[in-house]
């Protein structure tokens, strides 16, 4: 794994990576790349929908809302920057885990809470540490 954090306050081309990609997908290709790696249960999880309606999302049927599209966009971020330095397998397994920095919560139940700041420091925490 490598370090995300520069020291400096500055983040890692990993970071500004992750973020880039986060901003410059369409919300319907983010969608269609969390079904893929996380799967729909883990994905409705975190956006609180059905199956249904995530594959409209990810076909680009229908537009979610703006919170929605938030926090797709939050969750790709997050896993972007994990499947960066480890699988998108672990990355998988992070989101779905206990997690110590989220009073043990998963990365999951935060993100849905609207955590998605928490969430991130939790993962650089992670990255660095490894």
């Amino acid at each position: 794994m490598t370090n995300i954090s520069t020291g400096d306050g500055s983040r890692s081309g990993a970071d500004r990576a992750a973020h880039e990609r986060s901003v410059g997908l369409s919300v319907a290709e983010i969608a269609a790349v969390l079904q893929a790696q996380l799967g729909q249960v883990l994905l409705g999880v975190i956006v609180g929908k059905n199956a249904r309606t995530l594959a409209r999302w990810a076909h680009a049927t229908v537009r979610p809302p703006h919170a929605s599209e938030k926090l797709l966009r939050d969750t790709f971020q997050v896993f972007e920057i994990l499947s960066s330095v480890d699988s998108p397998e672990v990355a998988r397994a992070w989101l779905m885990g206990m997690n110590p920095e989220l009073d043990d919560a998963s990365p999951a139940e935060a993100l849905a809470d609207g955590r998605s700041r928490e969430v991130m420091a939790a993962a650089r925490s992670y990255i660095a540490a490894g």
